[in-house]
């Protein structure tokens, strides 16, 4: 019985080699196709490009250039698939007699045409009117920067900001810088500057401190 079994057992296995032998791919038929990806419109290569080879079952992707490398056999069916292109078919030739083969492979784009759309701003008539009425039209958007952007509003801004960091160290910077400048003197004052003076009665003379 034992006998019978290995018997049996070493039958299927010559078979089933066999079956792999004859299915396996004869190495003189395989070739390695080589190529680059392009566009049909602008024929700038697309990057990441997917190549599937349909008949074998197996597939690579494209490099950054569009560059693909890959091992197919004659008659082998090659789909090249894109986002936003139509997937494009490829069949090796049979009548190759090189081992290796290159080519240019030209996807074109996928156009939808969508149907039409008007866009209104007011959803209605009596929405537009109210709006027409109620708009300002000297009220641009330089005239609300200039007025938010005038000396009494920013005056009103930085009276209520709070002092940081940055703020006490220029001051105490300022303050150092000013000791340094007045070393081992008194402190400056510009009631003694005659170059203050003069500014003060040009200044007076071009009626400059006039009240408005």
């Amino acid at each position: 019985m034992k006998l019978l079994v290995g018997i049996m057992l070493c039958t299927l296995s010559f078979f089933s080699f066999g079956q792999e032998k004859q299915n396996a791919p004869n190495d003189s038929s395989l070739i390695q196709l080589s190529g680059v990806v392009i566009s049909g419109e602008s024929l700038d290569p697309l990057a990441y490009t997917t190549i599937f080879d349909k008949t074998q079952r197996r597939g690579v992707i494209a490099d950054y250039y569009g560059y693909f490398s890959m091992v197919v056999m004659p008659g082998d069916t090659l789909l090249f698939s894109f986002f936003g292109y139509k997937t494009s078919s490829y069949i090796v030739p049979d009548s190759l007699t090189e081992k290796r083969y290159s080519i240019i492979h030209m996807i074109d784009k996928d156009t939808l045409n969508l149907p039409e759309v008007q866009v209104y701003p007011w959803p209605s008539r009596e929405d537009f009117a109210r709006a027409f009425v109620n708009m300002r039209p000297y009220d641009d958007a330089l005239r609300r920067a200039q007025r938010e952007l005038s000396g009494e509003n920013l005056a009103f801004v930085a009276a209520r900001l709070e002092g940081d960091a940055s703020l006490a160290y220029g001051a105490s910077q300022n303050i150092a810088a000013t000791k340094l400048y007045t070393h081992n003197q008194l402190p400056a004052n510009n009631l003694f500057n005659p170059y203050a003076w003069a500014k003060l009665v040009q200044d007076w003379k071009a009626g400059k401190l006039a009240r408005e």
